[in-house]
């Protein structure tokens, strides 16, 4: 092949997402006006709400790219409602917009476009100042400081965290939420005793929080979700054995619905067992985050996969890796 395997595998996620975005029924048959129309006498309001619910299920299962077109319809048809709306609805409708465009922003972060990532962040950070949500304000700000984290800007991460952080009110789940994410900036910058102590901290929060916060946001927040935040900083720190410990900790507490996150915590703990030197479990475990990689699109997953599959090279005789890169080239070449 004329390109370098780098280069190809580089290419893993994009093929079905471009694919899955052409051939998306949902996004075909959904138009901004019929999605947001009062059909059958419904508030369309809720409906939006209720459609924002349904596609956040549907992205967990089936990845990102046949999501992002209809989430953008819902945006359009939120902006043409908020023309006819006063008072409580047209605050009603900003919130939408703010939820709506945040969810774009995380679409594209898994799609591994950044760029597009960061413009949704932004619009949803102003929305949010327009609709005079501060909780969703603050969860907006701890969401890009996960973004920062992603595209690895430590300096960034750690500020626009701590930013959330002072931002959130006392005893609440989103100061645990920006201090999570904060603490990867550490990491980041190779700083393996603040790291320590940041997810420390996290986890008093968390152990400390008000039993009946009153926002919605960030529920999924526990402390098996920080637990598997540090793991993922002990990879960048270099512990690997811990990193996957931590890895398998977390994927054997996961709930059956989280099926991309699976196949990011396997894909990780993966390359974690790699840097331990424990092969054939790397392997075994690389292909279980392939198959889910394969069906959600997901450029957390193929990222990680193209890293293990750069670790074993110098392993590139022993059979279960020939094993590993033969179905890493199948899976791309499918997608082509």
């Amino acid at each position: 092949m004329s390109l370098s395997r780098r280069s190809l595998l580089g290419a893993l996620g994009a093929g079905a997402a471009l694919t899955a975005a052409a051939e998306s029924p949902v996004a075909a048959s959904v138009s901004p006006r019929r999605a947001a129309a009062h059909t059958s006498g419904a508030n369309p309001i809720e409906l939006l709400q209720a459609t924002r619910r349904v596609l956040i299920d549907n992205d967990n299962r089936f990845g990102p790219a046949r999501v992002i077109p209809v989430v953008q319809q819902q945006i359009a048809a939120i902006k043409e409602l908020r023309a006819d709306r006063r008072g409580s609805d047209r605050r009603q409708l900003l919130q939408l917009q703010t939820q709506y465009a945040e969810l774009c922003g995380w679409l594209y972060q898994d799609l591994g476009d950044f760029r597009a990532a960061q413009h949704w962040m932004h619009e949803a950070l102003e929305a949010s100042h327009m609709c005079g949500d501060s909780d969703l304000t603050t969860y907006i700000l701890a969401r890009r400081s996960q973004l920062a984290g992603d595209m690895r800007d430590a300096i960034e991460a750690v500020d626009v965290a701590e930013a959330a952080e002072d931002l959130a009110a006392p005893r609440s789940r989103l100061a645990a939420v920006a201090a999570t994410y904060g603490a990867h900036g550490h990491a980041l910058r190779k700083d393996a005793a603040t790291t320590q102590r940041a997810y420390e901290h996290a986890l008093e929060l968390h152990a400390n929080m008000d039993p009946d916060p009153g926002s919605p946001w960030g529920v999924w927040l526990d402390s098996a979700y920080i637990e598997v935040q540090r793991a993922h900083s002990l990879a960048v720190l270099g512990d690997h054995q811990g990193a996957a410990e931590g890895f398998h900790q977390a994927i054997s507490r996961l709930p059956a619905g989280y099926h991309r996150d699976r196949g990011v915590y396997l894909a990780r703990q993966a390359v974690a067992l790699a840097g331990a030197r424990e092969v054939e479990q790397a392997v075994v475990v690389g292909l279980q985050a392939l198959s889910i990689g394969e069906e959600t699109g997901s450029a957390r997953i193929s990222r990680e996969l193209a890293r293990l599959d750069e670790s074993f090279d110098q392993w590139r005789t022993v059979p279960s890796v020939i094993e590993f890169k033969d179905a890493m080239t199948e899976a791309v070449l499918r997608q082509a």
